[in-house]
């Protein structure tokens, strides 16, 4: 062995013996407090929602008032848990899975759109199923996540490139293009605004040149427009019924119009204080998804406007707090996995109550920690534990 060679040797045992404590420091860090706590409080509501909410239906599908429930009360448990582990891992470990969890990803997606693999529902296929039961999953769950890890590991290790087109802009544009046409093959346009949406913010937050966000900005809202004015001009089809819904659910209150208009009773039932919990009449098999999209709107219609808001605050809270954890991370990785997890969560959170009292067309699209799905409360609560990993390792304040 040359002297040379044993001078890399040395370093490369001296940089893991570095990695290994810096590891161990971070497993003795202490979690983020507030975070945990909104999140757990976020979980323990939606649960309640759930049973309150999807009772009527259970019944009537199974004869199990809590069948439902019972299922994402396992999903939580198993979520919590995984949070707690992942929030014990020290967050660097994700870097080297970033690839494999993205090519993973595309690999499901594709999987989706192969006729005869995807499970179909509502004229939908956005599920993989295992053949015989009744356990499915969307793959563009494990999409989202995929797409953060592997901007944050990328962007992080690029600065002054991210200025640049070829190495800074086309590459995340073209692994968000093509996972957006996979999605829109299912379709699932509210999934595809997800993640197309989380992609460009942390492109933002990696130093793209400003006059590009502008004129991203500027062109979506241009293409929005143009898209809507076409299909009111019946020269584009698909999305029409939406739009035209979404002007005046009344004009086909019974069709297409019908789960639009089911949603604003319940909402304009709760008034200021509510029903009363439980005491819900739209979740009586008038409102459909009631347990699922609509979810909101039951807790409208039960706690009120009032109730409603004190979600939203909390939700508020969650947010602001994850985006203080990214302003405060110790490294440019930790801070862009934190942004891409806490964006995710906030445009999730706003197109959902969005859609649900007409703000927005309906584009199908969950609440976070409240609609019922096993697999997608799983995973959001996972992402809350690589958010806790993260806070873990913020440098304490220096003493003055």
């Amino acid at each position: 062995m040359t002297r040379e060679e044993y001078h890399r040797q040395k370093e490369r045992q001296q940089h893991a013996k570095e990695t290994e404590r810096k590891s161990y420091e971070a497993s003795k860090g202490r979690l983020d407090i507030p975070f945990l706590l909104l999140t757990l409080l976020l979980t323990a509501i939606g649960l309640v929602m759930v049973f309150s909410a999807s009772f009527p239906s259970a019944y009537y599908e199974s004869g199990d008032p809590a069948f439902y429930f019972k299922r994402q009360a396992i999903f939580a448990a198993l979520g919590i848990v995984a949070m707690f582990v992942v929030g014990k891992i020290n967050y660097q470990r994700w870097r080297g899975a970033s690839r494999l969890l993205l090519g993973f990803s595309v690999f499901l997606l594709i999987l989706v759109v192969i006729p005869g693999v995807g499970v179909t529902v509502n004229n939908a296929t956005r599920w993989l199923g295992i053949p015989g039961s009744s356990f499915r999953f969307q793959p563009s769950e494990i999409a989202k996540l995929g797409v953060i890890v592997y901007f944050a590991d990328s962007i992080s290790k690029k600065r002054e490139k991210m200025l640049t087109w070829r190495q800074g802009i086309w590459p995340y544009v073209a692994i968000l293009g093509i996972i957006g046409v996979l999605m829109m093959l299912e379709p699932h346009m509210s999934g595809t605004i997800l993640i197309v949406g989380t992609g460009v913010v942390m492109m933002i937050v990696g130093g793209i040149q400003t006059w590009l966000v502008l004129a991203g900005i500027g062109g979506v809202a241009a293409a929005a427009v143009l898209y809507v004015k076409l299909v009111e001009a019946g020269i584009i089809s698909y999305g029409a019924n939406r739009i035209a819904m979404w002007h005046d659910p009344w004009i086909d209150e019974l069709n297409d119009g019908y789960q639009m208009v089911q949603s604003l009773i319940a909402i304009g039932s709760g008034g200021l204080l509510g029903v009363g919990l439980g005491k819900s009449r739209q979740k009586f098999l008038y409102l459909p998804e009631e347990h699922n999209d609509c979810i909101f709107a039951i807790v409208c219609e039960e706690l009120g406007l009032i109730g409603a808001c004190v979600i939203m605050l909390i939700f508020a809270l969650l947010i602001i707090r994850g985006f203080w954890i990214a302003l405060h991370a110790r490294d440019r990785f930790g801070s862009l996995l934190v942004v891409g997890i806490t964006t995710q969560i906030a445009l999730q959170t706003f197109l959902n109550i969005a859609v649900v009292s007409g703000l927005v067309p309906a584009t199908g699209i969950s609440l976070p920690f409240f609609s019922y799905g096993g697999t997608a409360l799983a995973l959001q609560l996972l992402e809350t534990g690589i958010v806790l990993s993260v806070s873990r390792q913020i440098p304490a304040p220096r003493s003055s």
